[in-house]
């Protein structure tokens, strides 16, 4: 694949957790960049985040973008069983994380996820969040489902997805544009837990260039209260 990219990312624990949960992945080389989040509070939330970055770190890139994807979500749905798998043998409730990935083709990007990780399009000078937080309240009505869409459950703001919370797995997929100068932002929740998204759009317009965004979003997310783990993966594409 030529590289028509140019891409930076970073992960850090923040001011208040003790470990880091969260991990990141960049292979501008194949067109594919991820952020995990493990779920704190709970059992092994790092080995959860890191399974998923070294699963996915290690995949063969196909010719085409759908066999890409689906071997993506295949990897996910092994990664998923065997999670369920570890908490089992641990005897604990839950091992998990949130993910969320960006996939490049030829002709466009394709970002899928599973929990409240995001992914961001910054296009046209306006910033747009093109994922659906996975928790409840969320209808999810314009989001495309591989499998059926499970049902949601009760409780306000809780995380309804997980990769390793359920014996099924559901990736919701969505398709966005390509042209030069597009760049994409994909983070953890400690991202937006201390900036607004109107913010986020004032860095974006600041700091075109991947390697300066993150930079920037890093020292204001470490300036304010750094409750979770932060990480960020910027995207653009060349002119």
């Amino acid at each position: 694949m030529t590289t028509r990219y140019v891409s930076a990312g970073r992960t850090v624990t923040g001011k208040v957790r003790k470990h880091n949960e969260d991990a990141i992945l960049v292979r501008d080389e194949v067109g594919l960049w991820v952020v995990a989040d493990g779920l704190g509070g709970h059992s092994a939330g790092d080995y959860a985040s890191n399974l998923i970055i070294e699963r996915l770190g290690a995949l063969p890139r196909p010719g085409n973008a759908v066999d890409f994807i689906e071997t993506i979500e295949d990897a996910l749905v092994q990664i998923n069983a065997d999670l369920l798998q570890a908490a089992a043998t641990r005897g604990v409730d839950l091992i998990g994380s949130t993910v969320v990935v960006l996939v490049s083709d030829a002709d466009y990007m394709l970002c899928g996820w599973v929990g409240d990780s995001r992914a961001y399009c910054f296009e046209d000078g306006r910033l747009r969040q093109i994922t659906r937080d996975h928790v409840h309240g969320n209808d999810g009505d314009d989001i495309t489902h591989f499998g059926a869409a499970p049902a949601p459950q009760a409780g306000s703001g809780v995380l309804t997805r997980a990769v390793g919370a359920e014996e099924s797995l559901f990736v919701d997929w969505v398709v966005a544009g390509n042209r030069p100068g597009t760049a994409f932002v994909l983070c953890s929740d400690g991202i937006n837990k201390e900036m607004s998204d109107a913010e986020l759009d004032d860095e974006c317009r600041r700091n075109p260039q991947p390697q300066d965004l993150v930079a920037s979003l890093f020292d204001l997310a470490m300036s304010r209260a750094g409750r979770d783990n932060i990480s960020a993966v910027v995207v653009r594409i060349q002119e």
